[in-house]
């Protein structure tokens, strides 16, 4: 059977050579089956570190923003936010009226918004909202801070009590102490890698770690639409509104489409992160250090990869990241179309 997967398993080690990635763990479901297992490498660049093991949990960076789009989907859903087009001056006292202006809770949750930071961190205006689409922190915080006023919990306190501790995860959580299962990140690969921890476990950092099994299971938990083991565990209609095409509709029809977060294949689009022979509906998360997780529902198919390198693909034989990406997600889709 891994025979069939040995251009994707060459692919995913290829890249963790040429990235300086120490560490890879690739995992692939078939309906509701793990057809896939592979791990990779060690815990660090440094000698001696930790060989890579089915508990190895790896930091996902921006790949948590499909965690707080569940948060996100549950909160419209139960009405604590009433519309996806309620005006964020509605939720955001805190943020100068005019500088939001017609800014809604869509714009927000499919980068469409236009706002951004600098460096002295003073919010500004760089597009009017549903005129382009700009992928920015300030959002993520924005939503965030959200959730927990609307559920006075944090995004990690809701998501432990109705969905990870249903299903039994233990090595998905953000982190603030290093322990020997965390797998370190590489920034420079002249220097030894690092832990990547947060001042708080409430979500608002990029700390969240979780094991390749875990992280394919998030994606099964997405692709049955919260329905496990004849379980509902998560309303299908929240799955849904995390997973379908929320985005506005643009004029110009290179930007990338996206649900609660989520990047969704809609028509191939120039911008996009997902391969133009990716069936129509799959949905996938990204983050810095690595971690790809996609889902094509029309194959029933699941793929969890990850590394432990912060920033990859961008100039390997001159192309940028989104050749890579878009490269891993056409040969998934190859691999299973046959």
């Amino acid at each position: 059977m891994e025979n069939r997967y040995q251009k994707i398993i060459s692919w995913v080690e290829d890249i963790k050579d040429r990235n300086h990635s120490s560490a890879s763990a690739l995992i692939i479901l078939k309906d509701d089956a793990m057809v896939l297992e592979h791990y990779s490498g060690s815990h660090s660049n440094t000698e001696g570190s930790l060989p890579i093991t089915q508990f190895s949990q790896f930091n996902v960076a921006s790949a948590r923003k499909s965690y707080l789009g569940l948060a996100v989907a549950y909160a419209i859903h139960e009405g604590k936010i009433k519309s996806l087009d309620d005006y964020a001056v509605n939720y955001f006292e805190e943020f100068d009226k005019e500088l939001l202006g017609r800014t809604t809770i869509r714009n927000l949750i499919t980068h469409s918004h236009g706002l951004n930071e600098d460096e002295f961190g003073a919010v500004y205006r760089e597009f009017n909202p549903a005129k382009g689409w700009a992928y920015r922190g300030i959002n993520v915080l924005m939503m965030t801070q959200l959730i927990k006023r609307l559920y006075n919990q944090s995004i990690s306190e809701l998501l432990h009590e109705r969905v990870f501790l249903p299903l039994g995860y233990k090595e998905t959580a953000w982190q603030t102490k290093e322990n020997e299962k965390l797998v370190k990140v590489i920034v420079n690969p002249k220097e030894e890698a690092t832990y990547k921890l947060g001042n708080s476990n409430d979500g608002t950092e990029s700390n969240l770690y979780v094991s390749a099994r875990e992280f394919a299971h998030w994606g099964n938990l997405h692709l049955k639409r919260g329905n496990i083991n004849g379980k509902q565990i998560v309303p299908k209609e929240v799955i849904e509104l995390a997973t379908q095409v929320q985005s506005p509709e643009y004029k110009n029809k290179e930007f990338p489409l996206n649900g609660a977060y989520w990047y969704v294949q809609g028509t191939p689009s120039l911008r996009s992160e997902i391969g133009d022979r990716v069936p129509k509906g799959a949905f996938q998360i990204i983050g810095v250090t690595g971690p790809t997780l996609l889902v094509i529902p029309e194959y029933n198919v699941v793929v969890a990869k990850m590394y432990n390198k912060r920033y990859n693909y961008e100039g390997i034989d001159g192309e940028n990241y989104l050749y890579y990406l878009k490269e891993f997600s056409n040969l998934v889709a190859d691999t299973f179309s046959k």
